[in-house]
């Protein structure tokens, strides 16, 4: 056991200077910069190098107990400002996840209802293929067509858009989804469907859902740079490039999520019936509408 807390401790003090320390240092050093230099020598090198270099020879003036002093606080600094960003990570999940909050409620709508008309306007387009185009005498060019245009309804949304993002939409389409296919309640039924799922499954999706967390921690350090960029607009371009590596990872990262979850909900949603008593142990296959609402006014308890 001393064994397994010391690569414990181990393993949470590498993270916490990977999440925490460096990144924050960074911040730091950056501000520190562009507080100097602000707008009016954004970009003037040599004023940059004679900061740089004043600081050094400051620093190297100072006793050693003065020099450790200035470390610890910059580390200090640091780790305050990795909190902070920790603590705004929730405002970018709720950026791209959706609901907003009620102040922008009217913008979240207006998202909303452009998404579902572009959505039902593609959806609409490839029924109008399906149907110009029989099955019995369609041609190859003609099943491209209709394939191309399934593919932009779902490069879109998976379902109905009911989220204001695309990310947040496809975690809308995977509740949808098992609504409409199975008759399940997603959000009573995941916690314990879960608990029946193979540690394999769970391992996967666990690593999905770790790479979304880890895309959004990326994102968040978006916000410190911005505000920076009021005083230093570099910082600016430092917060976008930033904030759109974050979110390119954390599309891939949904998609993989939702993914997998729907894939569980497929393979394993029987089992939990099973479990639960409301599907025979004998019975293959996926869930049936009937069984999935069952499923649900069980586990829902009149909720």
């Amino acid at each position: 056991m001393g064994t397994f807390f010391q690569e414990l401790a181990k393993k949470l003090a590498e993270r916490w200077i990977t999440l925490l320390a460096v990144p924050g240092a960074l911040f730091v050093a950056t501000a520190g910069i562009g507080i100097r230099l602000r707008h009016q020598h954004a970009l003037d090198y040599t004023r940059l190098r004679t900061i740089v270099s004043d600081a050094t020879a400051w620093m190297a003036r100072q006793p050693a107990s003065s020099q450790a002093v200035a470390v610890v606080a910059v580390l200090l600094a640091a780790v305050g400002v990795g909190l902070a960003v920790q603590a705004l990570a929730g405002i970018t999940r709720t950026i791209w996840l959706g609901p907003w909050p009620r102040l922008l409620a009217p913008l979240q709508y207006q998202r909303v209802k452009s998404r579902r008309r572009r959505w039902r306007t593609r959806v609409n387009h490839r029924h109008t293929l399906q149907q110009t185009h029989l099955p019995a005498s369609r041609t190859p060019e003609e099943q491209h067509q209709i394939d191309t245009a399934a593919e932009k309804v779902n490069r879109l949304a998976l379902a109905e858009p009911g989220r204001p993002t695309w990310m947040g939409d496809r975690i809308h389409a995977l509740e949808t989804i098992a609504h409409n296919r199975y008759g399940i309640d997603l959000s009573f039924a995941w916690p314990r469907l879960w608990l029946v799922l193979p540690d394999t499954t769970r391992t996967e999706i666990t690593t999905a859902n770790g790479a979304f967390a880890a895309a959004t921690a990326t994102a968040s350090w978006a916000w410190p740079y911005l505000f920076l960029g009021a005083l230093w607009w570099p910082a600016s371009l430092i917060g976008i490039g930033v904030g759109a590596t974050g979110w390119v990872q954390a599309r891939a990262a949904v998609t993989d999520l939702t993914i997998l979850s729907e894939a569980a909900l497929d393979l394993n949603g029987r089992s939990l019936a099973t479990a639960l008593g409301v599907a025979e142990p004998d019975q293959l296959g996926p869930l049936t509408p009937t069984e999935g609402q069952q499923l649900t006014a069980l586990i829902r308890k009149g909720r």
